[in-house]
């Protein structure tokens, strides 16, 4: 008995190459881009890993906790670490990373996350990517949560290592992941004695064995599954069209502002400024009093797989995150996790309007999907 997730032929270097070729288009990026075969941690390490070192002086900006973790390994590998960190309500600006040079010339390596999923902020790449230019450091960007939901253009904003997954905006799988290289992060990695080499982290691996080869012959054998699965989502997103992918997270993330606002009870967005807010995800804070994570467990008991989930670690007695992407970022999505939450202050003797919510997301969504 054959079986479609079972009996796949094998997938040869070229179809690889040619699901390389659409997310670079995805990207509209000319950098050389590379599929790694792991969730997006895997390229997101080995970029670092691969660009700094002991002689490394890196500013990594801190709005979430990714930006935390890339600290981590950026010290591992011996650079000297600045901090910028702002609160996680916000996002960081473009003048504060050009302060941030000023106290220390000796920047020559950024990194950013684009969208912080966890805390449901958003930075301004584009802004950013000038003043990194202008200072001519490496520019390292966590694009994973935001590619899909908002533009996503690595070559007009500078950014040298930028890496992507299939798991949240793009409705896909978290098993697969890429990242853009450009001429100046291969140099910076070639120069670089401390770079994975024979690594499963290793882009240089890529770079010499696959793309100086003419992609002709791959380094290891690929998960066909997560590689079909990832040409599905650039299939969908292409015939949806980006824009209107795009057009349909941020309609997604207002509705859910504008129902939180409109349901009281002193629900109300965590990040305070909407133009600060990811149109990923939508993080929330729990009215005084109640626990975020037995709000968000009282909404669950009723249908267990809406996308909603409490805070991580210190966030989970005030953080709700709402969790619109993908296939996720439509209207009826938004009005069921909403009601869910409301029905949830309910039993807890907090008094909310389901039905202002309700048109709340209608007047914001109009008459979507």
């Amino acid at each position: 008995m054959t079986h479609p997730f079972l009996d796949l032929a094998p997938l040869s270097a070229a179809h690889f190459a040619e699901i390389e070729d659409r997310v670079a288009r995805l990207l509209s990026t000319e950098q050389d881009v590379v599929i790694m075969q792991g969730e997006a941690l895997l390229p997101l390490e080995g970029a670092i890993r691969g660009a700094a070192g002991p002689g490394t002086t890196a500013l990594n900006v801190i709005t979430g906790p990714y930006g935390q973790t890339f600290g981590d390994w950026l010290r591992d590998c011996g650079a000297t670490v600045i901090d910028l960190a702002v609160p996680f309500h916000t996002a960081v600006t473009a003048s504060q990373v050009r302060e941030a040079f000023a106290a220390h010339p000796s920047i020559d390596f950024v990194s950013l996350v684009h969208a912080e999923a966890a805390t449901g902020n958003t930075n301004p790449v584009a802004e950013i990517g000038d003043v990194v230019r202008e200072h001519g450091a490496l520019f390292y960007l966590d694009a994973v949560a935001s590619i899909g939901a908002e533009p996503v253009l690595p070559d007009a904003w500078g950014v040298d290592l930028c890496v992507i997954g299939a798991q949240k905006a793009m409705g896909g799988p978290a098993g697969v992941s890429a990242v853009s290289v450009s001429e100046r992060a291969w140099a910076r990695m070639a120069d670089n004695p401390a770079a994975p080499r024979r690594s499963y982290l290793s882009l240089l691996d890529w770079k010499q064995r696959w793309i100086d080869g003419g992609r002709k012959a791959l380094l290891h054998a690929p998960a066909q599954l997560e590689m079909l699965a990832l040409e599905a989502c650039v299939e969908r997103i292409e015939a949806e069209g980006p824009a209107a992918v795009m057009a349909r997270h941020a309609s997604a993330a207002a509705a859910t502002r504008a129902g939180a606002l409109a349901l009281g009870g002193g629900l109300e967005p965590y990040v305070y400024e909407a133009a600060d807010a990811a149109p990923v995800a939508t993080t929330l804070r729990a009215p005084s009093g109640i626990d975020a994570a037995e709000l968000v467990a009282r909404a669950l008991a009723a249908d267990p797989v809406l996308p909603l989930a409490a805070g991580g670690g210190a966030l989970a007695k005030e953080m709700i995150r709402v969790n619109h992407y993908g296939p996720d970022a439509t209207r009826g999505v938004v009005r069921v996790c909403l009601t869910a939450l409301g029905s949830a202050l309910g039993e807890l003797g907090v008094a909310v309007d389901l039905e202002a919510a309700g048109r709340a997301v209608g007047d914001v969504w109009g008459t979507g999907a």
